[in-house]
């Protein structure tokens, strides 16, 4: 295939967005061409906007770009430790030793993943339970880490049934045992691509995020890349009735403009971000025409400033035979330029970073996972302006 040799207004386009360089965007651009590239939809390039690494990529000399207070990581990454047998291994194993651990990287929040460990960690194997937040609660301080958040229940009815209800509110109780001011999910609000569907989708989080205002609890949903795909919304019908084509809108920027600013919240995972800017950026407008829009993370969360108040910082390196662009690596040894999203979305006090590898546990190397989530501590602590 042709090298990136010479920009294309799709490439500038990138690179303004993120205001580097013509030579550190093309050598990212490069260093992509030097594999072969899955074809993404209608043929066009693929889309990166971030720089290559290079020596001392991140690190800057001024203010901290997370304060010591917001540096977190989310649960999930270290998954294997908090289930690990404590009478099979050395190794820190549960919720209690793992907090010690992260403590001693120096991370001050974390994100549960959900409530379970090994059953012979203290506490047994559910902690989802009235007891087991206050059990939970007390080790988060003995070792100075604050809960900022849980990937947890979110009903699957709608309208609400009473099962579910009570369910939710159970969980809004352990937020609020374990000192939560934000309570989230995993999962998008919909994996429909159908303006229909997520109007659906926004009735239902409007009266989930009220009742969690009510409980003194933010409500966020956390994005995969298909959220930020475009949404379906006009041009002709299909066999079903649905619409074929799209506005150029995404599927998250509408559900933001038709929820509510005061109870739903987001929790945007930069990395499937980033991967949703290299899949989906050329659409069918409604009129049939191809049309070309660069997604910028760092601009939406400018433009929604207070409804991001929380991340998932994960990294990644340029693979462009894998179909979503980049591959998972621990943070801060990938090439997203987390000095410049986090610049440009300011609100550093507002900000909760976590951060997240997918796939830090092995099988191998059984501290692994810790290893990385130290990794991952120190890179986020060196990021300045």
């Amino acid at each position: 295939m042709t090298a990136y040799n010479d920009e294309s207004g799709t490439d500038r386009a990138l690179r303004r967005s993120l205001g580097v360089s013509r030579r550190r965007f093309l050598s990212t651009c490069t260093a992509a061409a030097a594999t072969a590239i899955a074809a993404p939809a209608f043929g066009a390039s693929p889309a990166f906007a971030q720089p290559a690494p290079h020596k001392g990529h991140g690190h800057g000399h001024g203010q901290a770009l997370v304060p010591a207070a917001k540096r977190g990581i989310i649960l999930y990454t270290v998954r294997d430790a908090t289930g690990r047998d404590p009478l099979s291994s050395d190794l820190p194993s549960g919720f209690r030793e793992v907090f010690k651990e992260l403590a001693r990287y120096g991370y001050k929040q974390v994100e549960f993943a959900g409530y379970g460990q090994h059953a012979n960690a203290p506490g047994g194997s559910n902690l989802e339970t009235v007891e087991g937040a206050k059990l939970l609660r007390s080790w988060l301080d003995d070792y100075g880490l604050r809960a900022q958040g849980n990937h947890g229940f979110i009903p699957s009815s709608w309208p609400l049934n009473q099962s579910d209800l009570d369910q939710f509110k159970r969980t809004l109780e352990i937020a609020n045992i374990l000192g939560m001011d934000h309570m989230g999910t995993g999962g998008d609000p919909t994996g429909s691509a159908y303006r229909a569907d997520w109007d659906v989708a926004a009735d239902k989080w409007n009266s989930l995020g009220q009742i969690a205002h009510r409980a003194g609890i933010k409500l966020y949903t956390h994005n995969h890349d298909a959220a930020y795909g475009f949404l379906l919304d006009g041009g002709p019908l299909d066999a079903q009735g649905r619409p074929t084509r799209s506005s150029g809108i995404r599927k998250l920027e509408y559900f933001l403009k038709v929820t509510d600013p005061k109870t739903v919240w987001l929790e945007m995972d930069i990395f499937w971000a980033h991967v949703a800017q290299y899949k989906f950026h050329t659409y069918t407008a409604h009129d049939g025409s191809q049309r070309e829009n660069i997604f910028d993370p760092a601009a939406l969360v400018r433009s929604h400033n207070k409804r991001y108040p929380l991340f998932h910082a994960k990294d990644g390196v340029v693979n462009t035979t894998s179909g979503q662009g980049y591959d998972m690596v621990p943070f801060g040894t990938g090439v997203i330029d987390y000095r410049t999203f986090f610049s440009r979305v300011g609100q550093v006090n507002y900000r909760n970073p976590m951060v997240e590898q997918d796939n830090a546990p092995s099988s191998t190397d059984l501290a692994q996972s810790l290893k990385h989530a130290r990794i991952g501590y120190d890179n986020l602590a060196a990021l300045r302006k």
